[in-house]
């Protein structure tokens, strides 16, 4: 099991290349199951989770090339299994996306129950109840949803959609159903991240009508046959924004090549509240910092509101800066598992529930920890890089799935870094 050997105390300066979203390429190879034509999509990161999805799509009979330049091309003329099986879903939370462009192409689709890290519930009702809305039978059983069209119906049909809570994938999968359906779809309380926007971009090209993407009312237009497209897989925000992290924490003087600072305004704005200096450009971001920050207490809320996936990075910060703070989580109820692992290497924090107590510290001193979560596995990078002494991340197959050859981005801009297999 491959383990991150990181020796602190360097400052980080230079450029680095933000890759494209995991968030927005995974729904967007599923979107890639609606049409019989060829979809091409740029900017794929190399990530271990679009790698499961690759082989998950792949084993459906969908034809697929990759080369080196983060190209993707699916070809899904002779899909002849509309099923995705436990053995290819059970480390991806993200598997439950190809039920709707399943079921919306096929008319049946039986995909297994997902599994990914765990960090809480993220129960798949929601997904059920929205597509049941729209005329889909659908039963669990034996770890498996099993959908279908009801006799002689050859399309989902149209409905107004109102989900219990804000879900990201939900709203995916009812987008890429709605794309194919028998007249109006409305998404009520519909998600507004980027990756929904990029999404819904990408069906456009395909001859999808979508309107209110980015808002939280979506109306979308079923359309009888969608094509093939080109799209570029939006920059990953949260990449973006643990690269922002690190540099903050570490000091030094680094540009974000392909950054978006419009999709991290929350969290640029605790950025500077605290100390860092950041500056938007023309697709890039730049970001300084020197000396010690002040302690930002923050809440994690839907977006545009600080990312929950943003939460363990930015509490490296806190418990290295000047000064208490308070950091409540209101999206995941286990999404305090690094905070032990912080604990080991010198930071006290407090966990109460969803709030965690943090009084900054001067310095962490190197340990060895383990990843218990993707985002997880990236704080402790974070700790690691700043801590004095050597600090091991065991387990980071969790960093593997989310971000693109980490340690090779740390070392190009100065980090002593190394992965030990």
């Amino acid at each position: 099991m491959d383990k991150l050997l990181i020796r602190g105390g360097r400052q980080l300066r230079g450029e680095v290349r933000i890759s494209g979203a995991k968030n927005a390429a995974l729904p967007e190879l599923c979107a890639a199951l609606l049409t019989d034509q060829p979809v091409v999509l740029q900017n794929v990161p190399r990530l271990q989770d679009v790698a499961t999805m690759l082989t998950l799509i792949r084993n459906m009979g969908v034809t697929i090339e990759r080369d080196d330049e983060a190209t993707v091309r699916i070809d899904s003329a002779r899909l002849s299994s509309p099923e995705a099986p436990y053995e290819l879903v059970k480390t991806m939370r993200a598997s439950v996306l190809a039920l709707g462009p399943l079921l919306s192409r096929f008319g049946e689709a039986t995909v297994s129950l997902p599994g990914g890290c765990a960090i809480g519930s993220r129960p798949v009702d929601q997904h059920i109840k929205g597509l049941q809305a729209m005329g889909a039978e659908i039963v669990v059983e034996h770890g498996y949803m099993i959908a279908k069209l009801p006799r002689g119906w050859r399309r989902l049909k149209g409905a107004h959609i109102r989900t219990d809570m804000v879900t990201v994938t939900g709203t995916e999968n009812f987008l890429m159903a709605a794309a194919l359906a028998e007249g109006e779809t409305v998404l009520e309380n519909a998600a507004q991240e980027p990756e929904i926007g990029d999404l819904a971009e990408m069906l456009i090209k395909m001859g999808a009508r979508i309107e209110g993407h980015g808002t939280g009312r979506i109306t979308v237009h079923g359309v009888e046959k969608l094509g093939g497209c080109t799209h570029q897989v939006v920059a990953d925000r949260i990449e973006a924004g643990t690269f922002l992290c690190a540099v903050a924490a570490t000091g030094g003087d680094v540009m974000l090549r392909h950054g978006r600072a419009d999709h991290l305004e929350a969290v640029i704005d605790k950025l500077r509240d605290g100390g860092v200096t950041v500056t938007a450009g023309d697709g890039s971001i730049h970001v300084k910092s020197q000396g010690r920050l002040v302690a930002q207490s923050f809440r994690t809320t839907e977006y545009p509101g600080f990312p929950t996936d943003m939460q363990a990075q930015f509490m490296v910060l806190n418990a290295i800066g000047d000064g208490p703070s308070k950091v409540t989580e209101t999206i995941f109820e286990n999404r305090f598992m690094h905070v032990n692992e912080l604990v080991r290497l010198g930071a006290s924090i407090q966990v109460d529930g969803k709030f965690a107590v943090i009084d900054g510290v001067e310095k962490l001193s190197g340990a060895t920890v383990m990843a218990t979560d993707l985002r997880a596995s990236a704080s402790l990078v974070i700790a690691g890089l700043v801590a004095q002494g050597e600090t091991l991340v065991d387990r980071i197959y969790h960093l593997d799935r989310g971000y693109d050859r980490m340690e090779a981005k740390l070392r190009g801009i100065g980090a002593d870094i190394e992965r030990i297999r």
